[in-house]
């Protein structure tokens, strides 16, 4: 009867030291996903001459922000009459767009995805903590892109469209493989213009590529995990101004709040946390 106590004693012992372990490295990865960012003294736009701009400014992490901000690639952006531009152009790119810099109500998913229509932005978060943000272009009126919880599946370096074999796309994701949507770099004319896929600029593009998680498949027929959760949400005035036109008279227009971003997640958590629980599993065993 005393061995079988000294058993069962060590057995919890144990079991509370393994419990803390995992906890203590989850927080080590909370604290490693919470990034400071600087911003701006101040938060203000103004439209500008898009060739003057350029001929005076050849700053690369200010022209960075000046693409995110119109939501456009460098070849795009000049062909433009008149671009906005920040008054303080002092902060990192992240703070000029719409998403907060935490999510209470994701603080349990490792990592997951946004894509928001409205402002044509995406956001990276790790437990709840906004770790990586940029524009996108996604689906035109005719081909939107589909709104909802998807997870990304299999990446390529270098595959072709399936609405046009003499496209290449670079650093994809595929996130629906039967409907074959995923992100990608390609171009970017500042509004929504793809046939459903997320159009990423290149940096973002591969940061995503090598961020996100593919699925886990046990053969060509069965997956045992999903990747990672991406949410698409919102809708888009395809008749109507861009957007981020409004940030001319109210630059907090566009912003995405904490509590507004939680409640689009809200619907699909439990099914991220399943999906979440099932990946550890599932590497555990491997």
């Amino acid at each position: 009867m005393y061995n079988y106590t000294i058993s069962i004693i060590l057995c919890i012992v144990i079991a509370s030291i393994s419990y803390g372990c995992e906890q203590t490295q989850k927080e080590k990865i909370r604290v490693k996903a919470k990034r400071v960012w600087k911003k701006p003294v101040r938060i203000s736009y103004h439209l500008e001459n898009t060739q003057s701009w350029l001929q005076r400014n050849s700053d690369k992490t200010q022209r960075s922000i000046v693409l995110a901000v119109n939501r456009t690639d460098s070849s795009h952006l000049a062909k433009m009459d008149s671009i906005l531009v920040p008054d303080d152009l002092s902060g990192d790119l992240a703070t000029y767009l719409p998403f907060p810099a935490s999510v209470p109500g994701v603080d349990k998913v490792e990592k997951i995805i946004f894509f928001s229509y409205p402002s044509q932005t995406f956001a990276a978060y790790a437990y709840g903590e906004l770790f990586y943000a940029g524009p996108t272009n996604m689906g035109r009126k005719a081909d939107p892109t589909p709104v909802g919880l998807y997870f990304t599946n299999w990446k390529a370096e270098k595959t072709t469209s399936t609405f046009n074999d003499e496209w290449d796309l670079y650093w994809n994701f595929n996130i629906e493989n039967k409907k074959g949507i995923g992100f990608h770099q390609y171009e970017l004319p500042g509004y929504p213009a793809s046939h459903s896929c997320l159009r990423l600029l290149e940096t973002d593009a591969k940061f995503l590529y090598n961020w996100a998680e593919q699925w886990i498949l046990k053969d060509d027929e069965t997956i045992l995990a999903k990747g990672t959760p991406v949410i698409v949400f919102g809708s888009y005035p395809f008749d109507g101004a861009k957007p981020w036109v409004q940030l001319l008279s109210n630059p907090h227009a566009l912003n995405i709040t904490a509590t507004s971003l939680q409640q689009t997640a809200t619907p699909y958590l439990k099914t991220i946390l399943k999906e979440q629980q099932t990946r550890a599993a599932v590497a555990t065993n491997e």
